[in-house]
Formats: C-alpha cells, sequence, structure tokens
C-alpha cells in the first residue's frame, strides 16, 4: 500500500496523535508540552502555513524527543512534503546549528514551522518562567539560530 492507496490523517487526527504522543512531557519552566505544540501550529497557521505545514507543526518535535519514531513518520498516512518538514526540523545528535539550518532552508515549507518553533520558544512571557542563566543561553541559541535561517526581527 503506498501513500496515496491511504486517506490522508486529517489535521484533527494528527493534532489528537501529537497529544497524546507527548501527553506525559512538561516543557523547561514544567508546562504542559501540548501548548507548545498548540503555539506552534497555531503560528504557522497565521503565518499563512498550509495544511502540510501545520500537521508538520503539530508533529515537529515528535521524533527529536522520541515521542514518536522516525518508522512510525515514514509509515503514516501524511503527505510526503509533511514528512520531509518534520524530518527537516528534526535536530540530529552533534549537528552542527549551520547544518541544522541549511536542511530546513532545503526543505520546501520548512522555514515557516522552524519560525513559528523559534518565536514560541523566544517568547518573552515563557521565556521569564525559567531561571536566569537558562533564559540567557537560550536566548543566544534562538537568535543565533533565526541569524542562520535569515530570519529578522518579530
Amino acid at each position: 500500500m503506498t501513500e496515496t492507496d491511504r486517506t490522508p490523517l486529517s489535521l484533527a487526527d494528527v493534532e489528537t496523535l501529537a497529544r497524546a504522543a507527548h501527553a506525559a512531557q512538561t516543557d523547561k519552566a514544567g508546562r504542559p508540552y501540548t501548548e507548545h505544540l498548540r503555539a506552534v501550529a497555531e503560528g504557522v497557521r497565521a503565518r499563512g502555513g498550509d495544511t502540510d505545514q501545520i500537521a508538520a507543526a503539530w508533529l515537529h518535535d515528535a521524533v527529536e524527543d522520541a515521542a514518536l519514531t522516525e518508522q512510525w513518520l515514514e509509515e503514516a498516512a501524511l503527505s510526503r512534503r509533511t514528512k520531509n518538514i518534520v524530518l527537516a526540523v528534526t535536530k540530529r545528535a552533534g549537528e552542527p546549528p549551520e547544518a541544522y539550518a541549511a536542511r530546513i532552508l532545503a526543505t520546501d515549507g520548512a522555514l515557516l514551522v522552524k519560525e513559528a518553533d523559534l518565536a514560541h520558544n523566544a517568547n518573552p512571557a515563557r521565556l521569564a518562567a525559567l531561571d536566569e542563566s537558562t533564559r540567557k543561553r537560550l536566548t543566544e541559541k534562538y537568535a543565533r539560530m533565526r541569524a542562520l535561517l535569515g530570519l529578522v526581527g518579530e
């Protein structure tokens, strides 16, 4: 059976799967991780993202966080573009930030998802819940990635 032989998962199905996969996870401030996923999906939608990108936003950390496997992703009833975006934004152990940014830039639709992810990660209200050293480290990390991706402002 190929991808085209199956009915693709709806955005509601993808959201339900992502919420279940990350249900036990919290962010660095102790908040339910699903709040981050929702914010990134909403950020993609607000930036004019399409269905593939919104689905990828819900799943953007699933493989990286081992909430879902890469095999699950490959076998899921999702578009090839959605799968490619998720894989593009999945950080790999020991990977230099420059290589990570290059992969995102080379993948159709991935930059918008990463932009929404960075925007939520760097939200001052979200960062305010962290200790000063973590806040400073993450602020610098996010600013560097935005620069590598050619994102300005926001």
